[in-house]
């Protein structure tokens, strides 16, 4: 089977700094660095790393060659990635001491795919195939739709969040996932909880609280606890987990299996600086599982 992902490509500039600056507040980094990002592309190194067929629809600018040819490297199918007018986006990430972070993003390429280059995908796509998407690009709702319309498996990744894009989307989707803040956000937006939401499947992701999977067609609620680590940088993780689920499921894994192995592959991430350049695969899964 294929993963198709409809994501952002990112060039993503870290700075490493004591805390996160407040109002007004200047602070001298201690390190910095350049690396691929954007959720869509974590997802399909992600995906593609727990050893699924990704093929990834995106858009650079002229500056962006660089990050189509990393994600080559990394095993993604790229020739859906289009060069536009748009510079590729940009992403300001500031990660502290603790491992939390705030990021800043332009719009760029990522907002500027051609609606025919997403036709173009997905004609090549099978019935039972995955679909996933998340909210750093234009063409969600017609993405969704058209993956609906070709009987494909549709998973939507809210982030970043916009209860507005999700009540948009959902009608045209088979599973959701969300962290713990953007559900609550959610139900405080439309008076449902996740249980209750016209979906599927939801996945709610409670960082080292575990992961929530509400399966919607029988009203079962299943616990999968988190792997405990020590976190350096939480940029990164969320994005890894919903790829590693993903290609999980396309290749038949039960659910809790499937969410098992990515709770294990986000624990990795959150001990790396970085986003897609460091995306564990399957021998450090193995690794860590023996340590």
């Amino acid at each position: 089977m294929t993963l198709y992902c409809l994501g952002s490509i990112n060039e993503d500039i870290f700075y490493q700094v004591p805390h996160l600056p407040a109002p007004g507040e200047t602070l001298t980094a201690d390190t910095t660095f350049r690396g691929l990002g954007g959720k869509g592309a974590n997802m399909s190194v992600a995906a593609a790393r727990a050893a699924a067929h990704v093929v990834h629809i995106g858009a650079v600018g002229a500056d962006g060659a660089w990050a189509r040819a990393l994600l080559l490297e990394y095993g993604v199918d790229t020739r859906h990635i289009v060069e536009v007018d748009e510079d590729t986006t940009k992403a300001l990430i500031m990660v502290d001491t603790a491992g939390e972070n705030a990021i800043v993003l332009t719009q760029g390429a990522n907002w500027a795919i051609p609606p025919g280059q997403i036709g173009l995908a997905l004609a090549e796509a099978s019935p039972g195939d995955w679909l996933l998407i998340q909210n750093e690009t234009s063409q969600q709702v017609q993405t969704a739709r058209m993956g609906r319309d070709l009987a494909l498996r549709v998973a939507y990744a809210a982030a970043p969040f916009s209860a507005r894009a999700v009540s948009d989307i959902i009608e045209h989707i088979d599973l959701l996932i969300l962290n713990a803040v953007e559900a609550a956000q959610l139900t405080d937006a439309t008076g449902q909880t996740a249980a209750e939401l016209p979906v599927d499947t939801v996945i709610v992701t409670r960082g080292a609280d575990g992961i929530d999977w509400f399966d919607n067609r029988t009203g079962k609620e299943t616990h999968i606890p988190a792997v405990p680590v020590v976190p350096v940088d939480t940029t990164g993780a969320g994005d890894t987990l919903t790829g590693y689920l993903i290609a999980g499921l396309d290749r038949s894994m039960p659910m809790e299996q499937a969410l098992t192995r990515a709770a294990r592959a986000a624990a990795i991430m959150v001990t790396r600086h970085g986003t897609a350049d460091v995306i564990p695969d399957l021998k450090d899964l193995e690794a860590f599982r023996q340590d």
